[in-house]
């Protein structure tokens, strides 16, 4: 698996197991889609990488439409996908994007759990401890590469977040259902209290954890506020835990938050987590966006990759308007792909620049159909240039006769 992994890096298999053993790096891949899926690696020395999400919802869920964006995502350079159904089949969509993934998949196992109790006519709150376990389990057993789960949120975070009186709240849908269960049944929050049942389950099938980040932001206002460093505390503590017990694990990061605090979080992170791979929804770095939002996020997820961030979850132009199209999945990864090259020419890493160099030599030379094959997409290069033609078909349309580079 590592030397799989290590193949599209600039980090060599010895470099890659130790960081690996550090738990600087995790390589995700789940033991039963082994020979399946592409084992890809997140963490310090490697390249940023992009994430994109996708799945049915109860307004919305159609199958079939899930599969094309799937194909969509990894057909423009998805790293890693993942399924965060709530809609109807929900198992029968896991199992296909299993079947049919050759990138890593992720899940937010307790997605299942709440979109259950609303089909049965069920409250949240009344599901047992157990049950938080089984459909992590379940999760494992088909597959899945990598599970969000949100060990981190505790009573005493939700304090915090009472006392701060937050804008927007806690946004995170995982965040809200438990903040939910923890109030109604007033206990601690079951993925916290059974974390040593995760570790064993996860380190069964090679499954890494990603501990996601209840409390996260969801306004700039409230960025790094009590609430979303208390639970940063937590999950330093759950990576020494989860690094004791043999399993891999990354964190899951903020959510909106304004370019000036940025650096910091991503150094918080670092600090506090001891170098466990960041894995980051934007930041987004602005609230007023909305259709603009896969902007807002490339923003932030290069500073936040120049910084030191590993993992780049894409945000499309639906954000907070609805689910995402087709058309918004490819132009929400090729965004993020952007930002996570440029964060990769930012940490210096080996060959990244290069490409860049090798698309400025094309341009010099006006050699238009490498400039094509060089440029992130391909198709749209060529379309755009192509829906304006100029006299001299050397030159384009901006400059004609006057191009500063033409002979």
């Amino acid at each position: 698996m590592i030397r799989r992994a290590a193949e599209n890096e600039p980090l060599d298999e010895e470099k890659m197991a130790a960081g690996l053993k550090a738990g600087t790096l995790v390589v995700l891949g789940n033991t039963r889609r082994s020979g399946v899926v592409r084992p890809t690696a997140v963490g310090a020395g490697t390249r940023t990488k992009v994430n994109a999400n996708f799945g049915t919802s109860r307004d919305a869920s159609c199958l079939e439409e899930e599969r094309e964006k799937l194909k969509v995502a990894v057909e423009v350079g998805a790293d890693a996908v993942m399924d965060l159904s709530t809609g109807e089949d929900i198992d029968r969509m896991l199992k296909m994007v299993l079947e049919e993934s050759p990138v890593p998949v992720g899940t937010v196992p307790i997605y299942e759990l709440a979109a259950g109790a609303v089909s049965r006519g069920c409250s949240f709150d009344g599901i047992g401890e157990e049950e938080f376990i089984e459909v992590v389990k379940r999760h494992c057993e088909l597959g899945v590469d990598f599970i969000t789960v949100h060990c981190g949120l505790t009573l005493e975070g939700l304090r915090h977040v009472e006392q701060e009186g937050r804008v927007t709240g806690i946004v995170s849908r995982g965040g809200s259902f438990l903040q939910r269960w923890m109030r109604t049944n007033r206990r601690e929050n079951p993925l916290y209290t059974y974390y040593d049942e995760i570790l064993k389950i996860a380190g069964k099938f090679n499954v890494t954890l990603s501990l996601g980040d209840g409390l996260r932001p969801g306004a700039t206002a409230d960025a790094t506020d009590r609430g979303q460093t208390s639970e940063l505390l937590v999950l330093g503590e759950l990576v020494d835990r989860a690094r004791r017990a043999g399993v891999q694990a990354m964190v899951e990061g903020p959510g909106h938050v304004p370019i000036n605090q940025i650096e910091l979080n991503v150094r918080l992170q670092k600090e506090l987590c001891k170098g466990a791979p960041f894995y980051v929804l934007g930041p987004l770095v602005t609230d007023v966006a909305p259709g603009y939002d896969h902007i807002t996020a490339a923003i932030g997820g290069a500073l936040a990759g120049a910084y030191g961030a590993d993992f780049l979850c894409y945000v499309t132009p639906a954000e907070h308007l609805r689910l995402p199209s087709l058309e918004d999945v490819r132009t929400g990864v090729i965004t993020v792909r952007i930002a996570a090259h440029a964060a990769d020419i930012a940490k210096g890493l080996p060959g990244a620049a290069q490409w860049d160099l090798e698309m400025s030599r094309a341009r010099k030379k006006l050699d238009w159909e490498r400039m094509y094959e060089l440029a992130i997409d391909p198709a749209l290069a060529r379309k755009v240039r192509g829906s304006s033609q100029p006299k001299d078909a050397k030159l384009c349309t901006m400059c004609a006769e006057l191009c500063a580079l033409k002979d």
